[in-house]
């Protein structure tokens, strides 16, 4: 009777174990697994170019009305898999503005699976971005630096490249991004993450000293430039524990307490090594997230369309000068004006101790990463595996031929950055602007690049004939 009982017990528990089994299979591979994340081996395998199908009812109507990024529903299938309802609008800043002004209508986009349907996902990932690659003509910028930060072990968005198509008709390559996030947070800082804020100005004309991570008072009105653009829900005790690093930071004492130092000098390390002014360290002061958790800032990377030297105003004069900007002293990687108020830099670079960290994690960058082949490795991959699909690419920005130089020139960019920089730390190059204009001759001969080959405005205007066709073909409508 016992053995019974006992045997029944076995039988029903192992009936319940494996119905878990089978329960947890199908949430990992349905429409909206639940079963913990699993889409960055999903969409974000980088080894291979994913598809993106867009069913949308009148995609004309998208793409003239994309200016004002405005959501509509589709539905999208990716890689063979549909769902339904999905939120999609237009995104970018410089890029959308651009893009309608040439009367252009390839633009980068956001897909968020959450925007009309509670608990809306892609196994795990409520939102992912479509870059296009705008003045962007090598495919490879964004990719290039997202792989440089996660090699320094910064937090920084999954991203994979896709053959984007709408209504089963071609649109061209595009790179997927994972949107930082809930689910971005949530795989890099675990289930208890903290908050998430993308600081932006308001006007650039303005002096944006909160954008800058300036500490100017207690009161949280004063920095809507951060709270006002806040990913995720905040108390009256974040916003002060924010402000409270925020003040300890402009004291330029006790740093640990307020900022996670090693990891910012990482950043800053790639961020200065691809030439990226678009950024914290330029006149614009934005594109990058911060994350603050137990009174902890930490900054992380967004937007490198514009990196490797192609957005330059005020760095040099002519504006794309190579010997300038690939020679760019690491020390001082802005004027004055601008590094003066970047706390996050100029007062973490005040001591001695840290800026020694910083030139180390630049010899290791250089050693590990660049001199290895790791990069060379990477920047080649990724072209050989693209190539076929800029080849027939129907709203490319650029032609292939122009595609292929300008992977050849990123290439140069990266080797003749790495050699300047190289001779900065061992001190054969000058590494700050003052030595720099008391020696303005030294440093790489690199007058042989041209940066207007990685992409220009003449790119665009040639590129509206083809977009129309593409955009004509989908909708039965040319132009926007």
């Amino acid at each position: 009777m016992f053995r019974q009982k006992h045997v029944d017990f076995l039988c029903i528990g192992a009936t319940v174990l494996a119905a878990a089994i089978a329960l947890l299979f199908v949430w990992g591979q349905g429409e909206a697994g639940t079963a913990g994340p699993t889409y960055d081996a999903r969409l974000f395998d980088a080894g291979r170019v994913h598809t993106v199908d867009i069913r949308v009812e009148d995609w004309h109507a998208f793409v003239r009305d994309a200016p004002g990024e405005e959501y509509i529903p589709c539905d999208v299938t990716i890689d063979g898999e549909t769902f339904h309802n999905v939120g999609l609008r237009a995104k970018g800043n410089n890029s959308r503005r651009l893009t309608e002004e040439y009367g252009l209508s390839r633009y980068s986009m956001k897909l968020e699976f959450d925007r009309y349907q509670d608990g809306g996902q892609y196994y795990g990932l409520d939102k992912f971005s479509l870059d296009a690659s705008f003045q962007d003509n090598s495919y490879l910028k964004t990719y290039l630096a997202y792989d440089m930060m996660a090699f320094m072990e910064v937090p920084a968005p999954l991203c994979s490249y896709v053959w984007v198509t709408v209504n089963g008709r071609d649109w061209g390559l595009f790179l997927a991004v994972e949107e930082p996030e809930e689910a971005f947070a949530r795989r890099n800082f675990g289930n208890a993450y903290g908050k998430l804020y993308k600081p932006d100005y308001r006007s650039l004309e303005a002096e944006n000293a909160d954008v800058a991570l300036r500490y100017i008072d207690d009161n949280p009105q004063s920095y809507p430039g951060i709270f006002e653009n806040a990913k995720f829900y905040t108390t009256e005790a974040d916003r002060r524990r924010l402000i409270g690093a925020l003040k300890t930071l402009a004291s330029g004492e006790n740093l640990e307490t307020a900022v996670a130092v090693d990891e910012v000098l990482r950043y800053f390390t790639v961020q200065v090594f691809v030439m990226n002014w678009d950024s914290y360290l330029g006149h614009t002061g934005h594109n990058y997230f911060l994350y603050e958790q137990d009174g902890i800032l930490r900054i992380l990377p967004w937007d490198y369309n514009l990196a490797f030297g192609t957005y330059a105003l005020g760095m040099s004069n002519p504006v794309q000068d190579p010997n300038v900007l690939i020679n760019y002293p690491i020390n001082t990687p802005a004027p004055g004006e601008i590094m003066r108020n970047r706390p996050l830099y100029h007062h973490l670079m005040q001591h001695d101790e840290v800026f020694a960290r910083y030139h180390a994690y630049f010899d290791r960058f250089l050693t590990e990463y660049v001199e290895s082949g790791r990069l060379e490795a990477a920047l080649r991959g990724a072209a050989d595996m693209i190539a076929p699909y800029v080849r027939r690419d129907p709203t490319a920005f650029c032609s292939f031929d122009d595609h292929r130089l300008a992977v050849d020139v990123l290439e140069e960019v990266c080797r003749l950055r790495a050699q300047s920089i190289r001779g900065q730390l061992d001190g054969s190059i000058p590494a700050t602007l003052r030595e720099r204009q008391e020696n303005p001759g030294a440093g790489v001969e690199a007058s042989h690049v041209n940066l207007s080959d990685l992409g220009d405005f003449e790119d665009l205007e040639a590129s509206k004939e083809r977009q129309d066709d593409a955009l004509e073909k989908i909708s039965g409508v040319r132009g926007r």
